[in-house]
């Protein structure tokens, strides 16, 4: 093979493999990622964000947030960013902004105090909610307000202890969060103390205007707990609060995430008709 010839094999072979400057440039998600130093937390934070397509140039319009723990690039950031982005260009998500706040120390932020000896087994360090909650209601939000074009509609969506710390913070501040959706949550922590507290606290916000979505995969440890707070929310949720609790019992732990997040993506976030 003559050197010229070479030389034109390996270029073909480079655009048969998707080398070169062919790929349009919103192809992808586009994400960015910033630090913030956190006096909650005592550390500094990474938070990965994705804008929705057309945010660059639509400089008049501003964008609904969504937040989720668990948000680091070897976490469920890729996934999520990666439905929403599909479902926003299909015409099936309102543009939203995604941040997903990358874990440290993930068992110890997504846990409230408890008092049984098992629960604090499971990592050196439990019970820093508040801490966390604190980061990112008092420092992180502000922060993103800062630098995004963001209306006052924001949600949250995790899975298992992110699950959990979704349900805590619902219940301890629901007006943080307008649309609050927690995928099989640990309900089990400090001896199911969130279910058994949900009926007084629904009743002293009668007020209260917001969106809970629950679900659950099918495990013994979570499933029956999610299910009796789902007949505490039927008994006691105020007028103005739109939930919902869908058992999956076709799903597993280690993958109602993925099965489930386009479907809830799309049925809470559709556009406004």
């Amino acid at each position: 093979m003559t050197r010229l010839s070479l030389c034109l094999f390996v270029a073909l072979l480079a655009a048969c493999r998707g080398h070169g400057n062919t790929v349009p440039p919103e192809a992808g998600p586009v994400r960015a990622s910033f630090t913030l130093a956190s006096a909650a937390l005592q550390e500094t934070r990474r938070l990965n964000v994705y804008t929705p397509p057309g945010y660059d140039t639509a400089e008049a319009m501003r964008y609904p947030v969504l937040y989720m723990p668990d948000g680091g690039e070897q976490e469920d950031f890729p996934h999520v960013a990666a439905t929403l982005d599909t479902a926003i260009r299909a015409g099936e998500v309102r543009p939203f902004i995604l941040v997903g706040i990358e874990n440290t120390e993930r068992r110890r932020d997504m846990t409230g105090p408890t008092q049984v000896d098992e629960d604090r087994k499971i990592a050196a360090r439990v019970g820093g909610s508040a801490a966390f909650l604190a980061f990112i209601r008092d420092e992180l939000m502000p922060e993103v307000r800062r630098r995004y074009r963001v209306t006052d509609e924001t949600a949250i969506i995790g899975e298992s202890l992110a699950g959990l710390f979704i349900v805590e913070t619902f219940f301890l501040q629901p007006e943080l969060f307008t649309t609050s959706i927690a995928l099989s949550p640990s309900l089990w922590w400090n001896d199911e103390e969130l279910v058994r507290k949900a009926a007084e606290r629904l009743q002293a916000r009668p007020d209260l205007r917001a969106t809970l979505y629950v679900a659950s995969a099918e495990e013994g440890n979570i499933a029956p707990q999610s299910a009796r707070l789902a007949e505490v929310l039927r008994a006691n949720a105020p007028a103005g609060l739109k939930w919902r609790y869908e058992p999956r019992p076709d799903l597993r732990h280690d993958n109602i995430y993925r099965s489930l997040s386009p479907q809830v993506l799309r049925l809470h976030f559709a556009p406004t008709p």
